[in-house]
């Protein structure tokens, strides 16, 4: 049987990757198949570093809509990355009637909606396992591995770029940006690490889990975006004491209400695998009500982690080629019109408890004040830590864990906390989640 003919847009560090691995194991990857899937045609603006990478194996053009109107092109793989003309290419590819394969989180975050329309009105493929979490089979699992679940929360450590910062600074007692230097230094961090560390790349990853999860649309412009930058070593420090360890989660979580759609920097009991996963490594926790609690844990990116996914999604399109659409399995894990509409929560009312961290002065009667203050707002204390003044300070620290409460409600009391003449400068508040 003739094998399955593939473009490729793109062949920098994961098209490499797919391009060594397919054809490294080509042998196994046909028998998984059931018939060969070979690249045709790359494209790429770098005609000639391009040319070196594939030899003779592979034609080479500049033009990525060559690839989309070749005739004999069966699957578009999409590694261009970014919303513009990557979007552009991908409607366009769909409308030429071939199936599609991309890595591109912040395209499905963003513009997954309209995408999944277009393909499902011409009848043809999308698949994005390498979106999320590179070479951790996430979205199969979640798409088709839990498909008797209800799930309830999914909560990861979904950026290797930030989970390797605040390992650093757990490990090393250093400040943030000492560490993003070295994370550049060492290629971990990208030279403008903004969408890494300000939360935004492991939001468009927690949107798409989200609606695979609920089936709801892609809603990423509703979700609360936190960074780490504003991170410091103390609160590291102090949550180690307390039993707890600080990773950027990106949380996805359904209630009676609503979708809670959050990323930023999270208290876990270090008891938990996740709160464990260090380096640039992701892992992703799914809370279904029949299967329990699982983990998936692996390489969150690189060149062949990735093209591991890639081709994955290669191989699902080639074993489905023949399937009428309506029996494949949906984008979205549920079928187009079973699609809910669910609200996304506005921050303030989602419900989690906290790690509050205040500087008071070192006299009797402040922790009375601020417990009240507390109870009027329904906030209740499940831990406290509060650290001995130094000699000759007339200051300390007063570290405190609440049970869960609405995030509206804790405003309101750290408002009136802040008031305070016994309070100096900000209270800081960091997210809990128990994951239990």
């Amino acid at each position: 049987m003739k094998p399955i003919q593939v473009g490729l847009l793109g062949i920098g560090t994961v098209g490499g990757g797919v391009f060594t691995v397919l054809e490294r194991n080509q042998d196994e990857i046909t028998r998984r198949a059931g018939r060969g899937i070979r690249i045709n045609t790359v494209a790429d603006l770098n005609v000639e570093r391009a040319k070196e990478l594939v030899k003779d194996r592979a034609q080479v053009v500049s033009d990525a809509r060559a690839v989309i109107n070749n005739p004999e092109i069966d699957i578009v793989v999409e590694l261009i990355g970014g919303y513009g003309i990557a979007k552009d290419l991908v409607l366009e590819a769909i409308a030429a009637g071939k199936h599609v394969v991309t890595a591109n989180k912040a395209l499905i975050a963003v513009h997954g909606n309209e995408i999944f329309k277009a393909a499902h009105d011409k009848g043809v493929m999308v698949a994005f396992e390498a979106a999320v979490a590179g070479g951790i089979p996430i979205i199969k699992a979640l798409r088709e591995g839990l498909t008797a679940n209800r799930i309830e929360w999914i909560a990861g450590i979904i950026n290797g770029t930030t989970n390797f910062i605040l390992s650093e600074m757990r490990d090393k007692g250093l400040d943030f940006q000492t560490v993003l230097k070295e994370a550049q230094r060492l290629g971990y961090a990208e030279a403008d690490p903004t969408f890494d560390i300000e939360g935004v790349d492991a939001a468009h990853k927690a949107t798409i889990m989200s609606a695979i999860a609920f089936g709801i649309p892609m809603q990423f412009e509703k979700a609360h975006i936190e960074g780490i930058t504003k991170l410091d070593a103390i609160d590291i420090k102090y949550a180690e004491q307390l039993g707890y360890r600080i990773k950027l989660l990106g949380i996805a979580k359904k209630t009676p209400t609503g979708v809670e759609l959050r990323v930023h920097p999270t208290l876990i009991p270090s008891k938990r695998l996740i709160a464990n996963v260090e380096g640039a490594m992701n892992a992703v926790q799914v809370f279904g009500d029949a299967v329990g609690t699982t983990l998936y844990y692996g390489k969150g990116a690189g060149s062949e982690p990735t093209a591991s996914a890639v081709i994955a999604d290669l191989v699902d399109i080639t074993r489905l080629l023949n399937a009428d659409p309506e029996h494949r399995v949906p984008y979205l894990a549920f079928q187009a019109d079973a699609v809910h509409d669910t609200p996304v929560l506005p921050i303030g009312e989602i419900t989690t408890s906290y790690y509050l961290r205040l500087r008071v002065a070192d006299q009797a009667g402040v922790l009375a004040d601020i417990t009240k203050i507390l109870a009027s707002h329904g906030v209740s204390i499940d831990a406290l830590l509060q650290k001995e003044a130094d000699e000759g300070e007339s200051q300390t620290d007063l570290v405190a864990l609440t049970h869960e409460t609405k995030e509206k409600n804790m405003l309101a009391a750290i408002k009136e906390i802040q008031a305070l003449k016994t309070v100096a400068g900000e209270v800081v508040k960091i997210r809990l989640e128990n994951l239990s």
